[in-house]
């Protein structure tokens, strides 16, 4: 839930940095609004907009790396966590029988096996032994 809202916080501050660093001017466009071309007529003042957009733009830098730092914590401790197993929680399943009575008994061994007709087993053919030499 946290990570939800830290990945929200942290892709619309960085599309607000964004907007805010391609509004801003470079440093050369002062110079030209030194000498009257129209820049005191904006919204904050010929010198007022670079100091607002500054401070701005750090406060939101300020807080994007907060946000990506806080996310590789929450991710590590997901990581350092995933491997280990709460059997605390585990049902435990009873594997030995309570009582004789919970064993189920086994059918005869006669009636189970099925007995081959005995012309249906090929004989097998008796193998011949090596005799031993005769002692002189």
């Amino acid at each position: 839930m946290i990570e939800t809202i830290l990945l929200v916080v942290l892709v619309c501050v960085a599309l607000a940095l964004i907007g805010l660093v391609l509004i801003q001017q470079g440093k050369g466009a002062d110079a030209g609004a030194s000498f009257g071309s129209g820049a005191s007529q904006t919204v904050f003042g010929s010198a007022g907009s670079g100091n607002f957009l500054t401070k701005s733009s750090w406060s939101l830098g300020i807080v994007f790396f907060a946000c990506c730092l806080a996310l590789g914590y929450i991710a590590r401790q997901n990581a350092v966590n995933a491997g280990r197993i709460d059997f605390s929680e585990t049902p435990v399943e009873q594997v030995a029988p309570n009582a004789a009575s919970d064993v189920p008994e086994m059918p005869a061994s006669d009636s189970v096996v099925p007995v081959a007709p005995e012309a249906a087993v090929p004989a097998t053919p008796a193998a011949e032994t090596p005799q031993a030499p005769a002692p002189n």
